[in-house]
């Protein structure tokens, strides 16, 4: 985990809260098992992402790390978070929220490593 003079410089690792609108089959028959609103919130880790999710009074978590994360925009306000075949996709409707995913992409460009056409 980040230390707390890396969260301070960072202005937080966490997402607000975030509506989940649609996910891959095994993540949709977690959600399906209770009625609540499907929301999840993102802490953004050094080698990654942990998506975490409430389905009944069970907490579950996506671990993503960077060279697995890919992330789309899609249509206005959607953004898809993909590793492997699991897939997330939520609604980015407040500024807040588009504000931290752009702070994970520029985080994750930062910290690749070193390709060999670089070299």
């Amino acid at each position: 985990p980040f230390t707390l003079r890396e969260r301070w410089a960072m202005k937080g690792i966490g997402s607000p809260k975030i509506i989940i609108t649609e996910t891959s089959i095994e993540i949709r028959n977690l959600l399906l098992l209770d009625n609540n609103l499907n929301s999840c919130n993102v802490e953004m880790r050094p080698k990654g992402i942990i998506v975490r999710f409430r389905s009944l009074l069970e907490t579950y978590a996506l671990v993503i790390p960077y060279y697995k994360l890919t992330i789309y925009k899609g249509d206005f306000a959607v953004y898809s978070m993909f590793r492997d075949h699991y897939f997330i996709k939520v609604k980015s409707d407040t500024k807040a929220i588009q504000k931290f995913f752009k702070k994970i992409l520029d985080f994750k460009a930062d910290n690749l490593p070193t390709s060999i056409e670089d070299l």
